[in-house]
């Protein structure tokens, strides 16, 4: 995916063209805004935290304002599949368990909500899905499944530049001056004024706005995934968050897979602090004898040896809600905490709403709820 010349005025930049800054773009261009959107390096890079064929979408939260999120979010991503002429989303169900997971809380919410789901014991959980291991109350619903994530980005982008947007990768900023009326983006290629600029950088977004944005802590993390063979290609299984010892997730792993859908397994953030600059990218032995062991006991359907490794950043806060809101004409969006990509086309709109001075779409997500939470003015 070449990049386009860059403009010298836009009403919207967006710096970051991960998930959440693609889908920014493509919320903004369908409003028919001009939209330039910048990314530091080249497309289908693995430095952030969007690359992979499979990350996981689901309805089941324990708080309710995620759970109306999922549902609306769901409903983009397919007029996002519509509007692309391609399928991105894979429904194979969820489930939920372990002690720590509580789904009897889960099935409370979700019934509050009015999403289909199950509460089953371990014995027919079992008996429904073999080469699974239970010993509590499963949570299923059917509304979840993957999505393919590098190919989500491609999609956003293609279809925002489809309707007028500039894609400027491998084009880093390299400062940002707030104006009095709008924001100047000076990068390796040119400089750039817009009338507001929404900053999606993952990682680097304390980076690009230290000094210009009062921001809560933001914790960057390299987390670490494995892909395990499964023992009979014929047997399938929904995504999986299981919370007992371990807090960890599974789910089919798409092209990363391999052709015989490899499954995907990991921790959920317990990856080391780290930079996106400094970043080791290496696996902890510790870690794969950890998950390794975890195959073993919880998914005896798999072959316990990973045959393909990788690492991915997370960057969080330290409440997990997410950082959307407005300082003069900088837009903040995001930091998922390792749990944004199944909200990305919804973080979109919400981001392209702050850019057009609408308020944050709830108040946990402004920098003050966020800055209260850490105990700073």
């Amino acid at each position: 995916m070449s990049g386009d010349d860059l403009p010298r005025e836009v009403e919207l930049a967006v710096v970051g063209a991960g998930l959440m800054g693609a889908a920014t773009a493509w919320a903004a261009t369908r409003r028919g805004r001009s939209v330039a959107l910048l990314e530091r390096f080249a497309p289908g890079h693995d430095r952030g935290s969007s690359h992979g064929s499979a990350r996981i979408v689901r309805r089941a939260y324990p708080d309710p304002l995620y759970v109306r999120m999922t549902g609306t979010a769901m409903r983009l991503w397919r007029e996002l599949e519509q509007d692309a002429g391609e399928g991105l989303i894979r429904v194979v169900g969820g489930l939920d368990h372990g002690r720590r997971r509580n789904p009897e809380r889960l099935a409370a919410v979700l019934a509050e909500a009015r999403v289909e789901h199950e509460l089953l014991p371990a014995a027919e959980a079992a008996r429904r899905w073999p080469g699974l291991r239970f010993d509590g109350p499963v949570l299923y619903h059917p509304e979840a499944g993957t999505v393919d994530s590098a190919a989500a980005v491609t999609a956003f982008v293609r279809r925002a530049r489809a309707r007028g947007a500039s894609f400027h990768p491998e084009t880093p900023v390299r400062r940002i001056v707030p104006q009095d009326d709008g924001v100047r983006l000076e990068t390796e290629r040119g400089t750039l004024t817009a009338r507001r600029a929404v900053i999606a950088a993952g990682p680097w977004l304390a980076d690009l706005l230290g000094g210009l944005v009062a921001l809560p802590p933001l914790t960057v993390s390299q987390q670490q995934v494995f892909h395990f063979p499964r023992r009979d290609p014929e047997v399938l299984w929904p995504v999986v968050v299981h919370k007992d010892t371990l807090s960890s997730y599974s789910l089919p792993g798409g092209r990363d897979g391999g052709p015989a859908d490899g499954r995907k397994i990991a921790e959920h953030d317990a990856g080391g602090a780290t930079t996106p600059d400094t970043r080791s990218g290496v696996i902890d032995p510790v870690a794969r004898e950890r998950i390794t062991a975890y195959v073993r006991e919880w998914l005896p359907g798999l072959d316990p040896e990973p045959f393909n490794e990788t690492t991915c950043l997370y960057t969080s806060t330290a409440t997990d809600d997410f950082v959307l809101d407005r300082a003069g004409p900088l837009v903040i969006c995001s930091p998922c905490s390792g749990h944004g990509a199944k909200f990305a086309p919804l973080i979109g709109e919400y981001a392209a709403d702050l850019a057009a001075g609408l308020p944050s779409s709830d108040a946990r997500f402004t920098l003050a709820a966020h800055l209260a939470a850490a105990g700073l003015p």
